[in-house]
């Protein structure tokens, strides 16, 4: 099999590091006990995965040395054996070559998440609300939680736009491909003549960037208070808690009122600022790279429409990778599974393609 070499330093780094773990002078301290746990835990699915893949690599060998036995029970034996054996041999190193690929450091992360109305007025304000809707309810299924930052109404209770954090467990990794522009078609509730209108919204969907992650200068900062407005009790229109924080480099600017407090407020605008830079930063990395690497990794050009919910058929499609499926009202109650896999599946063959070219 390929690889093969990688796979057993994998095997013999994941022995020492099991080692290390029951080391006491490594229990003993916290902080070098954490980094060996996450190393190990890094390399645990893939050394399980190459453990399977030698049992039944060492199975279907023995079945092969059966079928030269002159008994012709233990021969039909060995053939089903192997024909069983094969199929199975070839999905496990499928999978391998999969988990052997370059991990996405931002993987892991919890995002931020940035819904906009875009063309098509009320209408488009309205459909930014019923997908922020059902990327919501899609966050409780996967037990995410999600923390709005900001959020502006329109006139005929839509969202002009509506920024929320959403923390879990690899919520990157399944998000990651939500970014782009949205097209709704549909009769709008105010359309009189039953004729379908085309609206569209944006989508943005950034790693949550750590202070580690991206270094922004006090000095570079311009911090303002106002009173919040909107939903919020005695507190509204009453006190300053509300943030506005321009990054003045980038002219980049991030508002949060959600909370009472102005520290609260002030610490969700800094996490809400870094997540920007950040993706400022990876940008300008992949568009050094290249588009065809840009696409690879399926970072959404926001340009382009990525997608189209159709409600008169009930159909989503999206058009980067053909999927078509006949269930858009299941989706928009956030029934987001069937897509977010197919789009890992597209991404993880066009990644494996890119490896195997640049092996042979």
């Amino acid at each position: 099999m390929q690889y093969i070499d990688r796979l057993e330093q994998a095997e013999a780094r994941y022995n020492e590091l099991t080692a290390k773990m029951a080391d006491p002078a490594v229990i003993n301290d916290p902080d070098e006990y954490r980094k060996v746990s996450k190393a190990h835990s890094e390399l645990t699915e893939l050394v399980t995965k190459f453990l399977e893949w030698k049992k039944v690599d060492q199975e279907l060998r023995d079945a092969r040395v059966m079928l030269e036995e002159t008994d012709p029970d233990l021969r039909q034996m060995a053939e089903l054996e192997v024909t069983r054996l094969e199929p199975e041999l070839a999905a496990i190193e499928h999978e391998l070559q999969i988990l052997l690929l370059p991990k996405d450091p931002n993987d892991e992360k919890n995002v931020v998440l940035e819904i906009r109305k875009g063309a098509g007025g009320d209408e488009a304000s309205l459909f930014a609300a019923e997908v922020f809707r059902m990327y919501t309810r899609y966050a409780e299924e996967q037990g995410w939680k999600v923390e709005i930052t900001s959020m502006s109404e329109s006139s005929v209770g839509g969202l002009s736009e509506v920024i929320a954090m959403v923390s879990g467990k690899k919520v990157y990794s399944r998000m990651k491909y939500e970014s782009g522009v949205h097209r709704v078609q549909r009769v709008p509730a105010t359309e009189t003549q039953g004729r379908v209108h085309t609206s569209t919204i944006t989508v943005v969907v950034m790693p949550e960037a750590d202070e580690v992650d991206v270094h922004i200068d006090a000095k570079d900062l311009r911090i303002d208070t106002f009173c919040s407005s909107g939903p919020g009790g005695q507190s509204v229109n009453t006190t300053y808690s509300a943030v506005r924080i321009t990054h003045l480099p980038t002219n980049t600017v991030v508002s949060c009122q959600d909370e009472k407090s102005q520290i609260k407020n002030r610490s969700k605008a800094m996490q809400v600022l870094r997540s920007r830079l950040y993706q400022m930063e990876l940008e300008k990395q992949l568009a050094a790279i290249g588009a065809e690497r840009k696409s690879m990794v399926g970072t959404g050009d926001r340009s382009e429409k990525i997608r189209t919910y159709n409600f008169p058929q009930n159909r989503l499609t999206d058009h980067r990778i053909g999927l078509t499926l006949h269930q858009l009202d299941l989706i928009m109650e956030g029934r987001l599974q069937a897509v977010i896999d197919a789009l890992t599946s597209y991404y993880t063959a066009e990644r494996l393609r890119g490896a195997e070219g640049q092996a042979a």
